[in-house]
């Protein structure tokens, strides 16, 4: 492990051990405990382990992790806003104890670090979210991912760090804390603003970036993250090589790209916190704070988490103790007028200001409408419209839902018939019956084993939907939480279109030619879904089908109808 001091003051701390120790560490493994860190786990620890996360020697202890929640700061006063924690399994946690060692390994099995237990704890979730987040709405990213993927165990102790997660990808814009810090000092770079981006850059950010550069008189670092942003992003392979045109546009030798391998929490103003800190330890003197920094978007009930200033606010408070420059920005507009983007509290009156909202902007992409030259360079929008083609270029899901003897298999089979009719995409159907024998026939019908299924299907969905074919998928699918996970997993990759057949239970009995209802009422067949089990009926399905009412020739024709409508079929 090494120390480095900074040109801007504090320490930075790497936990990667000689390569000698790295050696022994995996030789020791091998009789150890063994953890495969999750997604977001293998972020966390990259950034520990390369020093991003500086003062950190590994992940929470339980006393710093209620520090960090309650008031922002470890427990010895330090700031830091966002607890770092290793979630893990009841069945895990109880293999350990305090000084038992821990081999955390990425999903191939790579030894990463061997982490010493110190603290073993069951958190109060609820009251994490509302201190870090303050809400407990799972409308957020960060307050749903705690309380619907995080394990329900935390364990906490120092790492001893092995090697870092491997990239294959942009190596050369990947730089650790002490690579740039090195590469400012070459360069005589002594004063760094850094900006902070998820998302593809247009003129408004490049004029952003100009204006501040040349406010501090400092160099450029364009830092956009390339972990886990918000759900529905642009993928990072996207934004890179869209990053990697608008460069171009800036003096080279005044503006660096680097990649950032962080996990993101969309936590706003604590978020904003955790940003500067972390770009403190990657060298930077400044960093820009712009208008709805980390930004969850709105709630449950269509309001905003955070103002849009929030971020600027606290940050103002805490920027001299963490050792960063704040650089506060305003929206940027273009004025028609001026033919150039100004802050939005620079317009003068009878001024005419042109925007294209991200929504708007989407909208054009999706419909291969034409983006003009004032938002954004020809080279970034071709990029982004090789990614996203219009949406009847694009796959697309329809994922029914309902009891059995409910319609659903009738009505996923008459649709393949019209899609396959119409041409333009290959169809597939998973059919829960046939996705029983052939991808799940060793699962049966507990809780658990209708989860795994369910999420298989919305796999295989997602791979489909992601090369541009039609999934047709006629699960039960009884549980709320699971259905929602095959929607995430699948809307990363393409359109999903929920499809609820409301029959009620007595009319799916009258038609039950198995006789499947009446062995369950019997007692014969056990957690049955409506009898013994319970089914969870969609709240906002894109379409329900109450087969009482319309014939299966009638009903794929409303989702015939809807597909065109979201325009998946042209």
């Amino acid at each position: 492990m090494s120390t480095l001091t900074p040109p801007h003051g504090g320490v930075l701390k790497e936990l990667l051990v000689s390569e000698k120790e790295a050696e022994q560490l995996k030789a020791k493994a091998r009789d150890l405990a063994s953890w495969d860190l999750t997604e977001r786990q293998i972020w966390d620890i990259e950034m520990l382990l390369n020093g991003g996360f500086s003062p950190l020697d590994g992940f929470l202890r339980k006393a710093d992790y209620e520090s960090v929640v309650k008031d922002m700061r470890l427990s010895s006063g330090v700031v830091w806003p966002m607890p770092i924690t290793l979630d893990v399994t009841e069945a895990f946690a109880a293999k350990l104890k305090e000084g038992s060692e821990v081999a955390l390994r990425d999903p191939e099995g790579v030894l990463v670090a061997v982490l010493t237990v110190k603290d073993i704890w069951t958190p109060d979730k609820k009251k994490e979210a509302q201190l870090v987040f303050k809400s407990d709405d799972i409308a957020h990213p960060g307050v749903n991912y705690l309380f619907n993927k995080a394990n329900p165990v935390y364990i906490g102790g120092p790492l001893k760090g092995v090697e870092l997660p491997a990239h294959y990808d942009f190596k050369q814009l990947r730089f650790t804390p002490k690579d740039l810090r090195e590469k400012f000092k070459k360069s005589g770079w002594n004063s760094v603003v850094a900006f902070q981006t998820r998302n593809p850059m247009h003129r408004a950010h490049q004029e952003l970036t100009f204006r501040a550069a040349q406010m501090c008189e400092a160099n450029l670092l364009i830092h956009p993250v390339v972990g886990m942003t918000k759900p529905g992003d642009v993928d990072h392979y996207s934004r890179i090589r869209c990053y990697e045109h608008l460069i171009k546009q800036y003096p080279e030798q005044t503006t660096m790209l680097s990649l950032l391998p962080l996990a993101m929490r969309m936590g706003g103003p604590c978020e904003a916190v955790w940003h500067s800190i972390i770009r403190k330890n990657y060298g930077c003197t400044h960093f820009i704070v712009g208008r709805n920094h980390a930004d969850p978007g709105k709630n449950s009930k269509g309001e905003p988490f955070y103002g849009p200033y929030d971020a600027q606010e606290l940050l103002s408070k805490l920027q001299d103790e963490i050792g960063i420059k704040m650089v506060p920005f305003q929206e940027m507009v273009f004025v028609q007028e001026k033919a150039e983007y100004v802050p939005v509290d620079e317009v003068q009156k009878g001024e005419t200001v042109l925007n294209i909202s991200g929504t708007e902007f989407r909208r054009r992409l999706q419909q291969g409408l034409d983006i003009p030259d004032w938002f954004s360079y020809t080279e970034v929008v071709n990029e982004l419209r090789r990614t996203y083609p219009p949406r009847h270029r694009q796959g697309f899901t329809v994922f029914f839902t309902g009891l059995s003897g409910s319609g659903k298999s009738t009505i996923a089979n008459a649709l393949m018939v019209k899609l396959m009719e119409m041409g333009g995409r290959p169809v597939t159907l998973l059919d829960g019956d046939l996705v029983r024998k052939h991808l799940s026939s060793e699962l049966g019908f507990s809780r658990e084993h209708r989860d795994i299924n369910i999420l298989r299907i919305g796999f295989v969905a997602g791979q489909i939907t992601m090369n541009g074919g039609a999934a047709i998928c006629a699960p039960i699918a009884p549980y709320k939480k699971t259905r929602a996970q095959v929607r995430e997993e699948v809307s990363r990759h393409g359109g999903f279109l929920e499809v609820y057949v409301s029959t009620p239970i007595e009319t799916c009995e009258e038609r039950d030619r198995k006789g499947l209802y009446a062995k369950a009422r019997a007692g014969i067949i056990k957690e049955f879904t409506g009898i013994s089990d319970p089914y969870e009926a969609p709240e906002n399905a894109e379409i329900v089908i109450d087969t009482r009412e319309c014939s299966p020739d009638e009903a794929s024709q409303r989702i015939i109808l809807k597909l065109e409508q979201l325009g998946f079929i042209k």
